[in-house]
């Protein structure tokens, strides 16, 4: 067996915290398992709710302006060095890394996209759970797995949309369903939210398929194991959003067999409350790999909370849009108490193409959507209005506040020189 612990990446399109382990009636019992075995972050943020953005920030430990990916790598946008994803340090320290389904870091989505980013293997393409699960778990089941350790990548698609339909199975009947709090009770998101569940029941189910064989072969022992999505489910309000309901997401590890290492502290069933970015996942796999941190992190490990050593390692979090379907520069600094997010750029209403098409997005257009006029700065108190609907900006009992989150923010740009502070936004082919 090797010394240093496996790790596995596991993660999905679109799923925000929409599933069982976080309250949700949303059949995920694979994740409800693996939370029960590991460690559950209740309070995980992306750095930036889109898609590729989101990975980047994950996988290089940066923000998105900072790591290059202000936008989708199918329409343009890239790292500005791909030696900088985390597979490259661990390869320093003799880690073998594999390619398993979506990966949306690079402007290619089979094998040239592995190339692109420096991958060992690429085991396949497709990001179906149906498929990437079982071929993830073949991998996994081949003879001196475990003699090398290995950075495998499985990413899986299904609740990006379109989604599933729903099966005769209660909890995705949409007689008895009920949509995410952003959106009005109707049939249309009743409707909506019954196939998102199908969707996130397909994916659990390949997630499921990856975890029992980690069981079988006895990986699991040397095996840290991440599962997390990239932003917010793709309803309207939420991805692409930086309120909660686009930047919080779903953060499960599991660590090997207890008393093997720093790893080990992800077991037991643990839920923390602390505010965690996703940025931080690569200075804590530094840590429990026995690897240098580089010197471009941003992020802080997360080994300090595991010991008990500390109740927060961050005082705040940040997130970011710059692009997605198209430009919609804004940026985010949260507390515990509070939430600032400011918007740049001359348009003042929503940018209906970085919503993505569904029959609730087509009830919010029909009643108005595209003709609201947002806010330029909003300030949430999330103690009292934990849905960020009451904006505080201009609530002179609330100034104080204000003026501390702006300069959090402002420092924030100015430390990780981000692009908005010279107002330019580039022109990406594609």
């Amino acid at each position: 067996m090797a010394d240093r612990p496996n790790v596995v990446y596991i993660h999905s399109h679109d799923s925000g915290r929409y599933i069982q382990p976080y309250g949700h009636n949303i059949s995920t019992p694979a994740l409800q398992k693996l939370a029960e075995q590991g460690t559950l972050f209740r309070h995980a943020f992306t750095a930036g709710p889109t898609c590729s953005p989101a990975r980047a920030s994950l996988l290089t430990g940066m923000a998105p302006h900072s790591c290059g990916m202000l936008g989708l790598a199918h329409r343009g946008h890239s790292l500005n060095d791909y030696s900088q994803h985390i597979l490259h340090t661990l390869r320093k320290v003799g880690y073998h890394s594999a390619l398993c389904g979506i990966q949306h870091i690079a402007n290619k989505w089979v094998e040239g996209a592995a190339e692109t980013i420096g991958y060992d293997e690429f085991i396949t393409g497709d990001g179906h759970a149906a498929v990437c699960g079982p071929t993830a778990a073949e991998w996994l089941k081949q003879p001196g797995r475990g003699d090398r350790p290995f950075f495998l990548s499985v990413g899986m698609g299904d609740t990006h949309r379109e989604f599933a339909e729903p099966s005769d199975v209660p909890a995705e009947d949409e007689r008895y369903c009920i949509p995410p709090a952003v959106l009005p009770d109707t049939p249309e998101t009743r409707r909506d939210m019954a196939c998102y569940k199908a969707s996130a029941r397909a994916l659990d189910d390949g997630f499921g398929k990856v975890f029992d064989a980690l069981d079988e072969t006895g990986l699991a022992d040397n095996t840290i194991v991440i599962a997390t999505t990239d932003h917010g489910i793709a309803f309207p309000g939420m991805k692409c959003s930086l309120t909660d309901h686009g930047m919080g997401v779903f953060l499960i590890v599991r660590g090997p067999t207890p008393g093997s290492g720093d790893a080990s502290l992800f077991n037991g069933g643990k839920v923390i409350d602390a505010l965690v970015s996703q940025i931080d996942l690569f200075p804590t796999l530094c840590d429990v790999c026995g690897v240098d941190h580089p010197d471009w992190l941003q992020g802080k490990s997360l080994m300090p909370l595991m010991r008990d050593d500390v109740d927060e390692v961050n005082e705040q979090v940040f997130s970011e849009v710059t692009y997605h379907a198209a430009l919609e520069p804004k940026r985010c600094v949260r507390t515990k108490r509070y939430k600032y997010i400011r918007k740049y750029g001359p348009r003042n209403k929503p940018v209906m193409g970085n919503c993505d098409d569904s029959i609730s997005k087509t009830l919010w257009h029909d009643h108005g959507w595209a003709d609201y006029e947002e806010d330029r700065e909003q300030l949430f108190d999330l103690m009292f209005d934990p849905h960020e609907r009451q904006n505080l900006v201009d609530d002179a009992r609330h100034a104080e506040a204000l003026t501390d989150m702006r300069h959090r923010l402002d420092q924030w740009m100015a430390k990780t020189d981000d692009i908005l502070l010279k107002d330019e936004y580039p022109e990406i082919p594609g």
